[in-house]
């Protein structure tokens, strides 16, 4: 009820400021004998004006988009409007959260042919940037969900519960899986219930999960996305540090910056012009939990949850030694940034040869000022015979 109280009280404020301006501007023209012509003229200024900040302090409820008609498979991603009121009515039922996942939370790989994993979908409200907060969906309270892990060959059970406090329903589809919707044809799970599939991990490689209940997009720009790794049968070769990165969009009805709890914003997101791209479900979410020593291997599994834009992914002061891409074969040698699509992902390896800051971005940079960036810190000996001379503080050049 909180944030339909402080909605109430936005939408009265700004009726009695329009009343009030409207009140001053008559009294005005009566006192100065003002033509008509140019009172009307003023009169379309001052509403021009109104509606202009009522747009960017009134987006809640009446900034949906509710009666858009799209031409795709299914519902479009416009609101009802009866979900709009109930998520205003219950929002504060939602936990409040730390929505990014660390990167270092990844499955160890099962040593049975049979595995099981559990999700939940919830649905949260968290921080996306500093003051700015919105209303995510996700796979146990964290973007991206869970990193998953079997080998070529191994049954994989996914059961999915869907918290009661959910508004919608929810489901998985997961890119390893051969059959109907990827699972998500019989795992459409509604509020306060759960349901289970089995299927043989057949290709190994890393994919992207992600719910797909109609308007699939819309799910998964709320957060609904994350990876799971099917080793070969040979496995993967060992390295010193493995980190689970997912890079992901948000469309806000505000504009970026804009501080308070935003909501999903339907043209934007066609256009697909996100207001914040992020790794890992928020800016700099990243930042102070990716850590390693001169000498390390490292790991990372990076995909991309989409729903719109190719990831150029980069580390700044770093070759990737080796790329599989896409997560497929074959292997690729020293690359410089790799794309990764929409709804794809890849792993790229490389040994650290010097200590610092190195900096991982979509080298799209304008997506550096979104939150597309984080910092890999590196501890160790300086090796003047690789760089001269060693740059003094904690300075990158970015």
């Amino acid at each position: 009820m909180h944030y339909l109280i402080w909605f109430v009280v936005k939408l009265a404020a700004l009726f009695g400021l329009l009343i009030t301006l409207i009140f001053l501007f008559f009294m005005y023209l009566h006192r100065h004998h003002v033509t008509k012509k140019i009172a009307v003229w003023s009169l379309i200024v001052i509403l021009l004006v109104l509606l202009f900040f009522s747009n960017q302090a009134m987006n809640t409820v009446l900034s949906f988009d509710y009666f858009m008609k799209t031409v795709g498979p299914a519902d479009g991603p416009q609101m009802p409007v009866e979900n709009a009121f109930s998520f205003l009515m219950n929002v504060d039922n939602l936990r409040e959260v730390d929505i990014a996942k660390d990167p270092h939370e990844l499955a160890f790989l099962p040593k049975e042919k049979e595995v099981t994993y559990t999700l939940e979908a919830e649905e949260v409200i968290n921080e996306i940037a500093p003051g700015i907060f919105y209303n995510s969906w996700t796979y146990n309270g964290k973007i991206p969900g869970p990193f998953l892990r079997a080998k070529a060959g191994n049954k994989v059970t996914i059961k999915l519960k869907n918290k009661e406090t959910s508004l919608h329903v929810h489901s998985i589809d997961l890119h390893a899986v051969t059959g109907p919707g990827g699972g998500a044809s019989v795992m459409q799970v509604a509020p306060g219930e759960e349901r289970s599939f089995t299927f043989l991990a057949k290709n190994p490689g890393l994919y992207v999960y992600h719910c797909a209940t109609p308007n699939v997009g819309v799910h998964m720009a709320h957060g609904m996305y994350g990876l799971i790794l099917i080793e070969p049968e040979e496995e993967l070769p060992p390295v010193d540090k493995e980190f689970y990165v997912m890079q992901g969009e948000f469309y806000t009805k505000g504009d970026i910056g804009m501080k308070g709890l935003q909501i999903f914003d339907v043209d934007k997101y066609l256009a697909g012009d996100p207001t914040y791209v992020v790794f890992n479900g928020k800016a700099e979410a990243l930042n102070g939990k990716m850590k390693a020593r001169v000498g390390d291997r490292i790991r990372i599994f990076m995909g991309n949850g989409g729903v719109n834009l190719i990831s150029s992914f980069h580390v700044i002061g770093e070759i990737f030694d080796a790329v599989y891409p896409e997560s497929g074969t074959p292997l690729q040698k020293d690359i410089q940034t790799t794309l990764i699509p929409a709804g794809g992902a890849s792993i790229v390896e490389f040994t650290i040869d010097l200590p610092g800051r190195y900096i991982l971005v979509d080298h799209s940079l304008a997506r550096l000022d979104k939150g597309a960036w984080g910092i890999l810190e590196v501890e160790g000996t300086w090796n003047e015979s690789i760089f001269s001379p060693q740059p003094s503080g904690s300075r990158t050049g970015h």
